[in-house]
């Protein structure tokens, strides 16, 4: 027995910034000199990225470009080269605070058309890797969405960009049993972790991430209406010779992600063997594929996925659009992706790919 979806629910913080916006903050944050700053026009117009939607307060926003303080919060500027922001202390506090709403309003976006009550669900899967807390989201989710105390609760954590695919993995084990009735939340405040000072292999990481949440509401196929997308299967593979291309460590100041630039070339190398083989295991070939989700972790990603397996910029025009209207928000984004697929009726079947720290490739083929 499979997973079957019956619905997704996103949602995003009501703070938007577009990318002229972002890059001002970058040159305030990341105290960059005349000289540094040549590069930067270019970096944040070339993720083709219109708006991002962020956790941080309009007024804080607004302070940080008009040089004023009215928010008082610990993420303003102090003008100083030497200064790295808040502590991950901090960071962490504004995540416990501003990350379970997001996931709340996910969930109840999916929950909404009543299919299943939040009573009927048995399985809560969570996925984040931005930041820590216990109790966590999962007992706050229970809470708020009076889901029963005896719901069993699984907690993917801090595996990056492709968290959501190990989660419907998960989930789609919890399917074999006939009565299971599973919800799915990713929720991701990357921007909490934004990084101060010049750091060019870091300020990457700023001009792409963004914050936002996505839920799936799924249960075994033979529950669910015959037309509904089930999972098929999922597949998992370690990149030769990349173990350092992708890392994201604790630090004392937030999260640090590292971006090889390696990382492209990898993928354009390396994936088209390994996901040949693995949909040839599931009775699929590549020419057979109706449509592709790939997690856009930036531009050179998304070219390079489509260099190795030999696609046009029209076959991967979902995760373009998503990335274009919010950005990279880590593990969420290819349920934006997902839910646009199951929306629009898109050819089946469908291969959802996303890539983390290790380097790694995930992947989930759904019809």
């Amino acid at each position: 027995m499979s997973l079957a979806i019956l619905r997704i629910g996103t949602a995003v913080p009501s703070t938007v910034v577009n990318q002229e916006e972002a890059l001002q903050v970058a040159r305030t944050l990341a105290c960059p000199t005349q000289e540094q700053d040549t590069w930067l026009p270019g970096m944040y117009s070339g993720t083709l990225i219109e708006r991002r939607h962020l956790v941080f307060s309009p007024e804080l926003v607004r302070d940080v470009l008009e040089g004023t303080t009215h928010s008082r919060s610990v993420f303003l500027p102090k003008y100083d080269p030497t200064d790295r922001g808040p502590t991950t202390a901090q960071r962490m506090q504004h995540y416990q605070e501003l990350a379970p709403p997001l996931a709340e309003q996910a969930s109840r976006q999916a929950l909404a058309t009543g299919e299943l009550c939040p009573g009927d669900i048995t399985h809560l899967i969570t996925v984040s890797c931005t930041g820590f807390f216990a109790p966590g989201i999962d007992r706050i989710l229970v809470s708020r969405l009076g889901l029963p105390a005896t719901i069993e609760r699984t907690h993917v954590g801090y595996m990056g960009c492709h968290g959501a695919i190990n989660g419907l993995r998960v989930a789609n084990a919890f399917a074999h049993d006939r009565r299971a009735r599973i919800l799915l939340c990713a929720v991701e405040t990357c921007s909490l972790h934004y990084h101060y000072s010049y750091n060019p292999s870091k300020m990457v990481a700023n001009a792409i991430f963004a914050d936002g949440a996505a839920a799936l509401l799924g249960v075994p196929h033979e529950a669910a209406p015959k037309e509904a997308w089930r999972v098929l299967a999922t597949g998992s593979t370690y990149l030769p010779d990349s173990q350092r291309a992708m890392t994201w460590t604790i630090g004392d100041h937030g999260f640090e992600m590292t971006l090889s630039k390696h990382v492209p070339e990898l993928i354009a190398a390396y994936l088209r063997p390994w996901l040949n083989a693995w949909l040839e295991e599931q009775g699929y070939s590549l020419d057979q594929i109706g449509t592709w989700g790939i997690h856009p972790g930036g531009p050179k990603i998304l070219t390079a996925v489509e260099t190795a397996l030999s696609l046009t910029p029209e076959e991967t025009h979902i995760s373009r659009e998503v990335f274009a209207k919010h950005g990279n928000m880590s593990s969420p984004t290819v349920l934006f992706i997902l839910q646009q697929v199951l929306q629009r009726d898109a050819p089946r079947p469908c291969v959802l790919l996303g890539f983390g720290p290790g380097l790694v490739a995930e992947a989930a083929l759904l019809a």
